[in-house]
């Protein structure tokens, strides 16, 4: 499931836990939506990173490139 899926069920599961006053299921909804919000910062940083990868491998094209022209 995906952060923002565990963000909505979460949230349902907080507020019917409220609503029945079922301690333990508005835990697990608070819970499930942490998971959520770490899932996306996951994904948050797995793309800067692939980001700044590319970055990296383009500059080293682009001297390797540089390289060869001079000879």
């Amino acid at each position: 499931m995906s952060g923002l899926g565990d963000k909505i069920k979460g949230k349902a599961e907080e507020v019917a836990g409220k609503l029945t006053g079922d301690q333990k299921l508005e835990a697990k909804g608070k819970a499930d939506q942490i998971a959520g919000n770490v899932k996306d910062q996951a994904e948050n940083i797995k793309k800067v990173a692939g980001d700044k990868v590319n970055e990296v491998l383009d500059k080293v094209k682009d001297k390797t490139d540089t390289s060869k022209d001079d000879r």
